[in-house]
């Protein structure tokens, strides 16, 4: 114990001093008991009997500090702000009491019933202190069901009086509207509610049931007849045992008939049947799984029970003498199920072993029902009917819209324009047709003849176009497989037969003969002796040559006279070298002659010096 009898000193370490007289330094008791009871005494004194340094009052000290008044020292004090106002319908917001309830309903019209329980929910809103009777909607009850009573404030007795939260409690009745009404219990938010507002809850009651509900809860009786066969023992023994057979139905002697694969399902559980139908891919039939729903297939009926409605009524054991069974399913022998026969080829491993194990019969081989595919009908073509191509008429039985031949673009773009020019004469017993001469135009880019026949005045005959653009058939051909003319059977000297008429070619121009000799492979020596013939003729002295041609053809001499003529009055047209190409517009055949209006049409439009007199009707 450290003390420091010196006053003046500071009691700070250093400065305090140990009494070195002190010898008694026992602690004073603070426990005591009083009655029986152990009580906490204040200390008097410290260790060693020392007086405490703390002040001792007295008790007249101590009640004259309790009866001092605080506003006499502090002064008056001041008045705390009075609480924040909230209205019922902020502070009870959705908050709703709920009640569960019944009444009693007397059912004086019925034998079944005396009275009715009807279960209730009561509803309470704090907000308003309004009320509302809800009854839950019990599906095919024959009551209007739903809200009984909507929301309001009800009255609780005659003097006006409406019903409040602190009148409400479980285990007690109310009446609303002259309808009495037993509360049994409420929900968890309610309780926490009443409890906290001090209402002391009642115990809750049990709901009442309503007696002719239970009752139609209740399974009916049920009368069986015993049998002599088990049906349960089967349904245990042969639980989820299926035969499956495979069969097709062949209906191909019908119109638009044809063969189908089905899969028969035999349940031996209960002894019932279901065909399903096997689908392709792409068969253009919709994807319907069943052919025929499981069900009993009667075998034998009664006589009497043909004209029995069965797509109205089931049939029942009165009607059937016998129905099918596992042993009428046998693979490779045929069976008839509702009006159609089926033939089963195959089953499956369960349904042999089955049928070893039950039957006896061990030998059910697969059999084979495919049918080989009939050999390809050859496409065979109807005759040709002489117009048009052979190729564009053979379109018409490839394709429902035809398309046009496939062209040899590659020779097309090597030959296009070449151009290979026959003078021919039509041999004809007739006398007036042997004058007549032909000129021939073979076209190289796609192997067609055309045949012009030049006018000749004064000869009774019109000519002109003899025969448009196209392929002429080499007589002897067939239709099917036609051989057309080419270039290697144009030669001086051949006889060229075009739809009946036959021409003899007598001449060829320069172009022609230069042709022959670049491919003289594609021609036959009696074609090519031929052109070396002609080429001698030309070769010949002029004089007897312009004698023959004097002899043979007085009007050649004198076309070409005109035509050196008309070359001379063009020689210094400035659009000389356009009018080669202004003919060829109007020359269409490719011939090299136009007729007499055409030849003025030209020269007008280009506007060149022609002499009237010179060209002569």
């Amino acid at each position: 114990m450290v003390s420091n009898p010196v006053h003046g000193l500071p009691f700070l370490p250093g400065t305090s001093f140990k009494d070195s007289t002190k010898t008694a330094f026992h602690r004073s008791q603070t426990l005591g008991y009083r009655n029986g009871y152990a009580v906490v005494r204040r200390p008097t004194v410290g260790i060693g009997g020392e007086r405490l340094p703390v002040n001792q009052l007295s008790q007249a000290q101590l009640d004259e500090l309790a009866n001092k008044a605080p506003i006499l020292t502090y002064g008056q004090p001041r008045q705390a702000p009075p609480a924040e106002f909230v209205p019922a319908h902020v502070a009870f917001d959705k908050k709703v009491l709920k009640f569960d309830a019944y009444f009693q309903e007397d059912v004086p019209m019925s034998a079944e019933e005396h009275y009715r329980i009807r279960q209730v929910n009561i509803h309470y809103y704090l907000e308003d202190d309004s009320m509302s009777v809800i009854e839950p909607v019990v599906e095919n009850s024959g009551i209007p069901q739903g809200k009984l009573v909507r929301r309001q404030r009800l009255a609780k007795n005659d003097r006006g009086d409406h019903y409040h939260w602190k009148d409400l409690n479980r285990g007690m009745n109310i009446t609303i509207y002259g309808r009495t009404f037993r509360i049994v219990d409420c929900d968890k938010f309610t309780q926490v509610f009443l409890e906290s507002q001090g209402i002391e809850l009642n115990p809750p009651e049990k709901m009442a049931l309503d007696p002719y509900t239970e009752l139609r809860k209740q399974p009916l009786r049920k009368y069986v007849t015993p049998s002599d066969f088990d049906q349960l023992k089967q349904f245990l023994t042969f639980d989820k045992q299926v035969l499956r057979f495979y069969a097709i139905w062949d209906d191909t002697d019908s119109m638009f008939g044809e063969c189908r694969n089905y899969i028969i399902h035999y349940y031996l559980m209960d002894d019932t049947v279901e065909i399903r139908e096997v689908h392709e891919r792409n068969n253009g039939r919709d994807p319907f799984p069943l052919l025929m729903n499981r069900q009993r297939m009667p075998k034998v009926l009664v006589e009497n029970a043909k004209s029995f409605p069965q797509c109205v009524l089931e049939i029942s054991d009165q009607e059937v003498l016998e129905w099918f069974t596992a042993k009428d399913f046998i693979v490779g022998k045929p069976l008839t199920i509702l009006g159609r026969t089926f033939f089963i080829y195959d089953c499956d491993p369960f349904t042999r072993q089955y049928y070893r194990e039950k039957f006896g019969i061990s030998d059910l081989p697969r059999i084979d029902v495919s049918k080989k595919e009939p050999p390809p009908v050859k496409q065979e073509l109807p005759p040709y009917n002489g117009y048009g191509l052979v190729e564009d008429s053979a379109q018409n039985c490839f394709a429902l819209i035809p398309k046009a031949p496939k062209k040899d673009v590659m020779k097309m773009l090597m030959n296009d324009n070449k151009v290979l020019r026959y003078l021919a004469a039509l041999e004809s017993p007739i006398p007036e047709d042997r004058d007549r001469r032909f000129v021939f135009s073979y076209f190289l880019a796609t192997d067609m003849i055309s045949i012009f026949e030049p006018p000749v005045r004064n000869s009774g005959i019109i000519g002109g176009k003899y025969l448009g653009r196209t392929k002429v058939v080499k007589p002897g051909s067939s239709a099917e497989n036609p051989v057309y003319y080419g270039p290697s059977d144009f030669f001086i000297g051949a006889v060229v037969e075009v739809f009946g008429h036959r021409f003899v070619i007598l001449d060829a121009d320069d172009y022609v003969l230069k042709y022959m000799e670049n491919n003289a492979a594609q021609y036959s020596p009696e074609a090519l002796l031929s052109v070396q013939s002609r080429v001698r003729k030309r070769e010949a002295p002029a004089p007897e040559l312009e004698n023959q041609q004097t002899e043979e053809d007085p009007g050649v001499q004198a076309l070409e006279m005109l035509i050196d003529t008309i070359q001379k009055q063009w020689k210094d047209v400035p659009c000389r070298e356009n009018i080669p190409e202004a003919f060829q517009v109007y020359d269409k055949e490719a011939s090299g002659l136009v007729d007499r209006e055409t030849f003025f049409k030209v020269c007008d439009s280009l506007q060149l010096p022609v002499d009237d007199s010179l060209i002569k009707e």
